[in-house]
């Protein structure tokens, strides 16, 4: 065999390749003598069937299989021998000419090919007891309590009809028919019949529901708004309408005193409980959005300390998956580069850094994990995947066979566990320092990151 290093351009190498014919032969035919023993043949004994005969019934067959094999393990050698570690699969070019293919089927001609590769650049890793990372820290107050039962108690709000005669306010429910049209005829999706509607609640479209505050039981508006320039349905975006609107029913938000009977109606036994509920559900949400912050300058220190070429392949595919999602998500809020005081052209630079980062912190991680022997274990990826399934009630089984099927998404389950475990080993060895910071900070701070992580 002999492998010719043909291009050596920062990460990209190029070989040429050629195995002798004679070489490739012999292994079809180990194939063909393996393969005797195998099969069934009208008319011969197991294991007596001629390899001359097997060969013509599936030499071109085994030939195909036996080329597979033979590039995929040189490839590997290449990559083992020189020490390489790959950023993607290995690009193989084979001869074009159909003449020059059939005399490497046939066993005439030697098999000869080129390969491209794309490799990780060696990373060397910084002194993880240098780093020093600010933690913010927020206790959950009484307040916060309060202010979160409050919330579950006006969801648990109940009504109650109004007295004839009586006017709609904001805060009431009321129940409206209407009929909707757009240049003065009726367009589709725009009627419906008795539907609730919290006046205040900005259900409907901007301008609706204020024009029906003072209206009363029986009463008939004409309500005009537009459709909001980003609206789901882009036929309707930005459109003027007007809709015949009936109410058939006013009624008042009745107060819900929150104490050990409101608490009962949730289930448990007294607000004291439901203070205690609401307090762990608060101070676990604390807990994610401060470790999410840490994490956050965790990656930022990573990014700063870790300067190398990332493989240009797995940038743009993280690129070309980030830029799909942004352009898909401006195409559905009907928003443009304009609109976010951008350019396409400023943007895409943007997200071309923050896939670079993504990469280069992916393959920190990766080398973090792989010289500390950080793994992740199958019972862990179950408890993940049986927590995942758990999540669509009556359909766990459904979940649990289409992960276990395939491997791609069982890898996205992996994923996060593998970058949690790394991140938690780097933790143990920096220095965390903590810094009181209020509530709206905090999350403020998450919220204003969360797209780089």
């Amino acid at each position: 065999m002999q492998v010719n290093e043909t291009l050596a351009e920062g990460l990209r190498h190029e070989f040429q390749i050629s195995i002798p014919a004679a070489e490739i032969t012999a292994k079809a035919d180990e194939r063909l003598v393996d393969l005797k023993d195998k099969v069934k043949i009208n008319g011969f004994r197991p294991g007596k069937v001629p390899v001359s005969h097997l060969k013509k019934l599936y030499g071109r067959s085994v030939m195909v299989e036996t080329i597979e094999d033979t590039i995929r393990d040189t490839n590997m050698q290449i990559v083992n021998d020189r020490g390489f570690k790959l950023a993607g699969n290995p690009k193989v070019t084979m001869p074009s000419e159909e003449k020059e293919i059939e005399d490497i089927l046939a066993g005439k001609s030697d098999l000869s090919y080129s390969v491209a590769i794309e490799v990780v650049p060696p990373i060397e890793l910084a002194d993880f007891k240098s780093f020093t990372l600010e933690k913010p820290v927020v206790d959950v107050s009484d307040a916060d309590v309060d202010e979160a039962i409050k919330r579950i108690a006006d969801q648990n709000r109940t009504y109650t009809a109004r007295a004839e005669g009586a006017k709609a306010e904001n805060g009431d429910r009321i129940t409206i028919s209407f009929k909707g049209k757009i240049d003065g005829e009726l367009f589709e999706g725009g009627s419906s019949e008795d539907i609730l509607v919290v006046l205040g609640s900005n259900a409907l479209i901007p301008g609706f529901e204020e024009q029906l505050v003072g209206a009363g039981v029986g009463e008939t508006r004409t309500v005009k708004a537009s459709f909001p320039k980003n609206y789901a349905d882009s036929e309707l975006a930005g459109k003027d309408a007007e809709f015949e609107t009936t109410v058939s029913l006013i009624e008042a938000p009745q107060d819900l005193k929150i104490d050990d009977e409101f608490a009962k109606l949730l289930g448990l036994e007294e607000l004291d409980q439901l203070k205690q509920v609401v307090r762990e559900q608060l101070s676990a949400e604390f807990a994610r959005a401060m470790r999410q912050h840490v994490k956050r300058a965790l990656f930022d220190r990573l990014d700063e300390t870790h300067k190398f070429d990332a493989p240009p392949t797995l940038v743009e595919e993280e690129f070309e998956q980030v830029w799909k999602s942004i352009t898909a998500e401006m195409e559905k809020e009907k928003k443009t580069f304009a609109d976010e005081n951008t350019t396409e052209e400023e943007a895409k630079a943007e997200y071309r850094r923050i896939a670079d980062r993504r990469v280069r912190l992916s393959l920190v991680l990766s080398e973090i994990g792989e010289k500390n022997g950080i793994t992740v274990a199958d019972d862990e990826i179950n408890r993940a995947l049986i927590s995942r399934a758990r999540q669509t009630p009556g359909r766990e089984k459904e979940i649990w066979d289409y992960y276990q099927k395939n491997p791609q998404a069982l890898a996205q389950i992996r994923a996060p566990l593998f970058e949690n475990k790394v991140v938690d080993f780097i933790l143990e060895l920096a220095t965390i320092t903590e810094k009181r910071v209020t509530r709206e900070d905090l999350f403020k701070e998450h919220e204003a990151h969360s797209s780089e992580i």
